[in-house]
């Protein structure tokens, strides 16, 4: 009878074990995919001895503290604007909801986009854009921000996973690249310690 307790018991820890398993599993597989993406010369945004150099992004440890889940709510009748980008231009987005969710015990909200211009393409019609600042920009990431590629949700959550953020192209090469400016309202006061990080040696 003890034998067959400390099993009943015992499988929760199982199950929770295995579905940390399979949360890490697909932020390793972010990893490794971006790392392949600018190893590929075809892909990458890295240019001259930036490209021969490059061996992995460095990565802050996986935290699952930062994949947290939203309460989220649609914009009604959003209208389209001009999110200025890195080079002075713009770029037509619309705000398309807000994300609102807490970390270590206070509540954050950030905006998330759709871009007027990839919704066109079937493959990105369903895709949504969360560009974001937080306290470590400057220190152990890009000046600039971070990015974050999600999906629209069927309900009325949806999983931010910052493991999962990464930096804009015109990181890694403002010449070839414009990229959008995180508006003033996605500007987090706390440290989002996960992601990509990064080194200030391609400028």
């Amino acid at each position: 009878m003890k034998n067959y307790l400390f099993i009943f018991l015992l499988f929760p820890l199982i199950i929770f074990s295995q579905k940390i398993s399979r949360e890490e599993s697909e932020i390793k597989k972010f990893q490794k995919a971006l790392n392949a993406e600018y190893l590929n010369p075809k892909e990458t945004p890295l240019r001259g001895d930036h490209f021969t150099n490059f061996k992995a992004h460095p990565f802050f440890p996986v935290d699952l503290k930062y994949r947290v889940t939203a309460k989220f709510v649609r914009t009604e009748n959003a209208q389209p604007f001009d999110l200025p980008t890195s080079s002075g231009k713009t770029k037509p987005y619309r705000e398309y909801g807000k994300a609102t969710f807490d970390l270590d015990g206070k509540s954050y909200t950030l905006t998330l986009y759709q871009s007027l211009d990839l919704i066109k393409q079937a493959k990105y019609k369903n895709d949504l854009f969360l560009p974001f600042r937080d306290a470590t920009n400057e220190k152990e990431t890009y000046g600039g921000g971070k990015y974050l590629d999600l999906t629209i949700p069927k309900g009325n959550t949806i999983v931010l996973d910052f493991n999962k953020s990464y930096h804009p192209y015109c990181a890694y090469n403002a010449y070839d690249y414009n990229c959008p400016v995180v508006p003033e309202e996605n500007r987090l006061p706390v440290e989002i310690r996960a992601g990509v990080m990064y080194e200030d040696i391609y400028h």
